[in-house]
């Protein structure tokens, strides 16, 4: 298996004064090998049967296919949130290099 086809971006959104906290314990976990924090989004969603609006961060977590479950299981043990948006899609390619740094981060 490719480095590439190994790996996911993983996307959380989260409170802003949770974002920091959040994204250290999970890098220092080794449950992710980098998130970037992108710090203001406008969330518009429906919960518990109405419309809500929230201005929250947008984490992008990088992560190993092998390491989802633990990561996924790491946000929800630490999220803020009843129910963290959490959504990951695998990566295509990327240069082999950072793929590789990104694996053995995990390690």
């Amino acid at each position: 298996m490719t480095p590439a086809a190994a790996t996911l971006l993983v996307f959380i959104t989260c409170p802003a004064n949770a974002a920091d906290a959040l994204a250290a314990a999970l890098v220092e976990a080794r449950l992710a090998a980098c998130i970037n924090i992108l710090p203001s989004v406008r969330s518009v969603y429906r919960w518990q049967n109405a419309v809500e609006t929230a201005e929250e961060c947008l984490l992008i977590a990088k992560t190993s296919a092998a390491a989802y479950a633990a990561l996924e299981a790491g946000i929800v043990q630490r999220h803020p949130y009843e129910l963290p948006e959490i959504v990951a899609v695998d990566i295509a390619r990327g240069l082999p290099a950072y793929l590789q740094w990104l694996t053995d981060s995990l390690q």
